[in-house]
């Protein structure tokens, strides 16, 4: 079998009457024409053991007995899982050699049990599970909600080097400005930017502003609609990005990646990992990357140094410790791109360059260290518990001359310098129970978690004027005029939040998934040139969900949810420096999941509605800050399509049809308007084809094409498309 995490297979016992059955999930069956292993009457006792793909990403093991359930025990030994079997009628076992090989004719008199070995690695774009969505490990047709994993087989064979690039791979989701340039997180899920409201690992990001390799990226998990429940109150109405890390393996791999690209594009990464100590009771992971490039855009140029090293011990027979740490640093010119207020922009070569090359210079380090310890008790390791501690600093200053508006000459540009000086930290302590039980008939998955956090955000932002350039002839040079600090300030919040969840498995084909998390934030704004403490403000919510599940097949999921967000805007403040009221969101949604080609592909088809109270947008009088426009809706179709209709053609293909606007304002005139950089239509396909005999065994091919219609440019005006 193969399998992209062997050294942490899952085993999942779905046994029946006299049939000892085995599901490992991640898991590819690799035998010979792709056929299935099957043995009849191995032992005395033992009537049948076969070995099935049962899904496209799940092996199944069954051992059927004669006189009765047969007796199991699980081992892992440096060759793999082994299953040692014990026939309930008859203490004579026989051996099974492992499923690559072809199998000896089993002895009668042997005492040696039946083993299974498998090992290996996986090499497929379809993901049966999501620790995102629910943080407990059940089968994305489980759960009631959209939920799209890209894996690291898609990272590699695209050759992604910016995260947001992944959103060409998901319907519903388009790529955000990211801050003049830096390595980031950007995305509009659903019609809503997420802005600072990323994760890492399952804990807070701050996306927007904080560089992100991907050298150490195992899989990014896409999870759309309102998820308050889970990570509280700082995601955005419209989904989450989870990036998960690279772990440490028990056997040595070693790689050494250089890529070379048009715009003096060179990189480079270095990915070790193995065994510290002999008996593997430490691993190792060193993930590192040097990146030096220019730009399609004149005089911008990156560079980028990242260390990424990983350490997990064994602390006991069920309970590893896992200790991360991430530098990176980012230097890089910030530009903010044109202005979007005169369609004369779309006449400019995009290699023109508005900001001054000498003065547009930025640069942010960013460390991050994580713990986590995860223990698993009780009868067969049904419970887990995990605590997780996560603190992230970001520091950094962008310089930069930043083009405003389009004159009404059509012809310069005015513009103004700005320069500011950023301190970022947060702080995540969480701690989670999750297991399974019964109550008669029915099963339950449930979750219970508390999570403490602190977030502290310190700004300081000087400006000044600066001449306006011609956008056709430009004359660099120009230097700023009275730079003067125009704000020195801080923001912060502390949470304290309470959640619990339970999936419910009311039937094998029905299944109930019921929740929610209370929030208490604690939020400040503090004028650090006057000393003057503002907008000090306690904000509590209780946010639910609530969905179903029902599958008439094995291959098809039906469901609904409703679900609710809260997001206390502790980091924003209008031009009076007067707090704003907490964002509200709440989101209906209703999809179906089918499986086609014997499991091997997947598609979702959901309908959503999402309306959002309370929401931010840029200040028409002073950019640098917002107002509250009232409220705004996104509904829509979205449809995504992933896996492989033969061996070796793989496919992800998605379209999305998204209508969002501004529902509710103050000002009637802006009711309708379409809100920024959501195209009514967007559409993609990735798909590679591998050679799977003859000389051209192993050779790959890859082709991917994205569609995007007109996106509305700025709010309120909408006077500005960006054309598909």
């Amino acid at each position: 079998m193969e399998s992209a995490n062997s050294e942490a297979l899952q085993v999942v016992n779905n046994s029946q009457g006299n049939s000892y059955i085995a599901d490992i999930p991640n898991a590819v069956l690799a035998l010979p024409e792709g056929k299935p292993f099957n043995f009849t009457n191995p032992a005395p006792g033992i009537a049948s053991v076969s070995v099935t793909q049962a899904n496209a990403n799940t092996i199944r093991i069954t051992v059927t007995g004669e006189g009765g359930l047969p007796n199991t025990e699980l081992f892992d030994s440096d060759e793999g899982l082994v299953f040692a079997v014990t026939p309930v009628a008859s203490t004579t076992q026989q051996q099974q050699q492992p499923s690559e090989t072809t199998p000896e004719e089993p002895k009668a008199d042997s005492d040696e049990p039946i083993e299974l070995v498998v090992t290996g690695e996986q090499d497929t774009y379809l993901v049966e599970e999501s620790s995102t969505a629910t943080k407990v490990e059940v089968p994305i047709r489980d759960i009631p909600a959209s939920v799209q994993v890209i894996p690291e087989e898609v990272i590699e064979d695209r050759q992604v080097i910016r995260l947001n690039e992944l959103a060409d791979n998901v319907s519903g989701v388009r790529p955000q400005e990211t801050y003049g340039g830096l390595s980031s997180q950007g995305y509009f899920i659903r019609g809503f930017p997420t802005e600072f409201q990323t994760l890492r690992n399952g804990f807070r990001d701050f996306g927007f502003v904080s560089p992100r390799d991907v050298a150490n990226i195992e899989r990014v998990e896409f999870l759309k609609g309102p998820a308050s429940i889970l990570y509280g109150s700082i995601i955005s109405p419209g989904g989450v990005v989870n990036t998960i890390n690279k772990q440490p393996l028990p056997n040595p791999f070693y790689q050494i990646n250089g890529t070379i690209g048009n715009y003096d594009f060179y990189r480079t990464s270095v990915d070790l990992t193995g065994p510290i100590l002999e008996n593997r009771s430490a691993l190792y992971r060193l993930n590192a990357a040097y990146e030096n490039t220019g730009s399609f855009r004149d005089f911008v140029e990156k560079e980028s140094t990242f260390i990424a090293p990983t350490i997990t011990v064994k602390a006991g027979e069920n309970t590893n410790l896992t200790f991360g740490y991430e530098y990176q640093k980012f230097d890089y010119t910030f530009d903010r791109g044109f202005p979007n207020n005169n369609k004369v922009v779309f006449d400019l070569p995009i290699s023109r360059f508005l900001g001054e090359p000498d003065l547009n210079q930025a640069e942010y380090t960013s460390n991050n260290f994580t713990y986590v310890l995860e223990s698993r008790f009780g009868y067969k390791n049904s419970w887990k518990f995990r605590q997780g501690l996560n603190i992230l600093s970001v520091k950094g200053n962008a310089g930069a001359v930043q083009p405003d508006a389009i004159n009404e000459d059509g012809r310069t540009v005015a513009r103004r310098y700005r320069f500011s000086e950023d301190r970022q930290q947060n702080i995540s302590f969480l701690n989670e129970l999750s297991g399974k039980f019964n109550t008669g008939s029915i099963r339950h998955n449930i979750l219970l978690g508390l999570e403490l956090s602190n977030y502290r955000l310190q700004y300081d932002f000087l400006g000044g004027p600066i001449a306006d350039l011609d956008i056709f002839n430009p004359v660099y040079g120009a230097r700023p005029e009275s730079v003067e600090r125009l704000f020195f300030e801080k923001y912060g919040g502390d949470t304290i939040a309470f959640y619990f969840q339970d999936l419910v498995e009311i039937t094998p084909n029905l299944k109930l998934l019921a929740g929610g998390r209370f929030d208490w934030v604690d939020s400040f704004y503090r004028d650090l040139v006057s000393g003057i403490n503002y907008n000090e403000t306690s904000d509590y919510k209780f946010s639910p969900r609530i969905g179903i599940v029902y599958q008439p097949t094995n291959s098809t999921s039906i469901y609904a949810s409703w679900t609710n967000s809260f997001n206390p805007l502790i980091f924003a403040r209008n031009r009076n420096n007067e707090p704003f009221k907490p964002e509200t969101a709440e989101q209906f949604e209703v999809g179906i999941k089918q499986e086609f080609f014997n499991n091997r592909l997947s598609a979702t088809l959901a309908y959503f509605d999402i309306t959002k109270k309370n929401a931010l947008t840029v200040d028409p009088v002073d950019p640098n800050f917002s107002v509250q426009t009232g409220e705004q809706k996104s509904r829509g179709i979205e449809l995504d399509i992933v896996g492989e209709i033969i061996p070796g053609w793989k496919i992800i293909g998605t379209y999305a049809y998204t209508d969002a606007f501004i529902s509710e304002d103050n000002d009637p005139t802006l009711v309708d308007n379409r809100l920024v950089g959501v195209p009514y239509n967007s559409a993609s396909i990735w798909t590679t084809y591998e050679f799977q005999k003859g000389s051209l065994q192993g050779l790959g091919l890859g082709l991917g094409l994205v569609y995007v219609s007109d996106r509305e440019s700025n709010v309120p005006n909408n006077n500005v498309k960006i054309p598909f």
